[in-house]
C-alpha cells in the first residue's frame, strides 16, 4: 500500500543525502524508501566505525575534551 506524506524540505534533503550515501556504500541504486528503512533498523556502533571523516586537528580536540571529562568525572557512592 502506497501512502503520501508531507515532510519539510530539510528532511527531504537529508533523506536524499542518506540515499546517495547508501548508493555509494552498496554500489547500487537505493530509493528514498529503502533509505528510510535503513535509518530505522537497529544499528550497532560498530556499523559506523571508520565512517567519520575528520582532520587530525579535530581528532586531537575530541581526544583532549574526553581526557578533560574523564579527569573531572568522579564516582559517587550511595
Amino acid at each position: 500500500m502506497l501512502k503520501s506524506i508531507k515532510i519539510s524540505k530539510e528532511n527531504y534533503e537529508k533523506l536524499c543525502n542518506s540515499s546517495g550515501r547508501l548508493t555509494e556504500t552498496l554500489n547500487r541504486p537505493v530509493s528514498i524508501n529503502e533509505a528510510i528503512s535503513f535509518l530505522y533498523k537497529k544499528r550497532k556502533l560498530s556499523d559506523i566505525a571508520g565512517s567519520w571523516k575528520m582532520k587530525d586537528k579535530e581528532a586531537e580536540k575530541i581526544k583532549e575534551s574526553l581526557e578533560r571529562g574523564w579527569r573531572n568525572w568522579k564516582i559517587k557512592s550511595v
